[in-house]
């Protein structure tokens, strides 16, 4: 399994002037190449092929006096411009072509100077480093002074380089790490997501959402109000600008190390982990858009699943059209939609229900038939006798005959 590491990397101005170089020799090369193939569509140019663009905007621009400090940087460096171009390309032919799944994907853009993200990647290639003395040694840039959080598995086989809107940079390595799983449980599963408490379990516990953003709102509100106080093009503006965007980062990061930590400890606890598919792009489209992104369900989604595929563990997701909220997890009988201020029902059964943690309940269960239909069992329910009050005749039912040869039938 191929996993990401980042490591904060400090480097000195004099790096940071090379950084800058090099993000912009990359974004000059992306650019060019997009328009290369733009006109070579628009001429009615045959396709023009990866190795063509590589030597029409890297080796051949480099002889030109507009593009000749394209030297100055690692060449590896624009090939992997150009690299994600043909990604970019890839992905998007292939999502109006209907091969792949999800949302449709957008033609690549030309990419800007004021983007507030910034990144370059270093392949085997480019033979970057980790020095004896912790430092990262990159061609054309230098020894960059890495914060060791923790040791990396493997050899890396590629580094990215990115520097964020806050101004911080990152330094991401990719490392093909075998498999770890963990001793095997009995204990299973079922989540429940929601927004006054972030998660509900089958077994009936429930995690708070803490609402990262909701708390920091009101210092967001004063950054906001002093940036836009600023006069456009000023020192100050920029000030303002990197001060807003620190504040965003730190609700960020704490949300993403909070969700590492519950979705850590419930892999390690459950043998198996299901959970609802959810339309979050749906949801984030309605009056609680901005809970919904605070949760961060998508995130942390995806951390349950590469982590149970690397600790052994079974994950998958139940169908999203499941009534789970409206369907006894005892009997079996959905009793209908009910508006979000119902948090407890009763059954006719005589079952009273926990809304959050029936549907939990029932995100289990059928997380469970899910994965016995591999096997061949039942998925279907066993079939339940009718309660006495449904199995005669409604008194109010309409009477009527038909014959059929003959033969009156009520």
């Amino acid at each position: 399994m191929q996993l990401r590491y980042n490591y904060r990397v400090y480097p000195t101005p004099a790096q940071q002037a090379s950084l800058a170089r090099a993000f912009g020799c990359a974004r000059v090369v992306f650019n060019d190449g997009l328009r290369a193939r733009q006109q070579a569509r628009e001429a009615g140019e045959a396709y023009l092929s990866d190795g063509d663009l590589s030597k029409r905007v890297i080796t051949q621009a480099k002889q030109t006096p507009e593009r000749e400090w394209l030297g100055e940087v690692s060449a590896v460096v624009l090939q992997q411009a150009l690299a994600d171009l043909n990604v970019a390309y890839r992905n998007f032919f292939t999502s109006i072509s209907g091969k792949r799944q999800g949302r449709k994907v957008a033609p690549p853009r030309f990419r800007s100077r004021k983007d507030n993200r910034q990144a370059i990647r270093f392949t085997a290639n480019a033979r970057f480093k980790v020095l004896d003395n912790g430092r990262l040694r990159l061609p054309k840039i230098g020894d960059l002074a890495v914060r060791w959080s923790r040791h990396l598995p493997a050899a890396p086989t590629s580094v990215t380089v990115i520097r964020d809107a806050a101004g911080r940079y990152f330094a991401s390595f990719v490392v093909v790490a075998a498999d770890d799983p963990l001793p095997p449980v009995d204990a299973e599963v079922g989540i429940d997501l929601g927004l006054t408490h972030f998660a509900v379990l089958s077994n009936g516990k429930k995690v708070a959402a803490p609402k990262f953003l909701r708390r920091a709102a009101r210092k967001l509100r004063r950054l906001q109000q002093d940036l836009s106080r600023k006069q456009r093009g000023s020192n100050n503006r920029k000030k303002a600008v990197v001060k807003v965007a620190r504040a965003h980062a730190r609700v960020a990061d704490s949300r993403r190390d909070w969700q590492h930590r519950l979705s850590t400890r419930i892999i390690r606890d459950n043998q198996a982990v299901y959970v609802e598919d959810l339309c979050v792009v749906g949801l984030g489209r309605t009056r609680l858009a901005k809970s919904v992104h605070d949760a961060g369900w998508a995130q942390f989604v995806q951390m349950l699943e590469y982590k149970a595929a690397r600790r052994g563990r079974t994950f998958a997701k139940t169908n999203r059209f499941l009534p789970t909220s409206q369907t006894c997890s005892t009997c079996g009988r959905i009793d209908g939609p009910k508006p979000l201020s119902v948090r407890s029902w009763t059954c006719p059964c005589g079952a009273v229900h926990d809304r959050d943690v029936n549907a939990a309940r029932n995100i289990l269960a059928a997380g469970r038939a899910e994965s016995l239909n591999a096997c061949g069992a039942q998925v279907r329910p066993a079939p339940l006798p009718a309660p006495r009050r449904e199995a005669g005749i409604r008194p109010d039912a309409v009477r009527s005959t038909r014959s059929v040869e003959g033969i009156s039938v009520l």
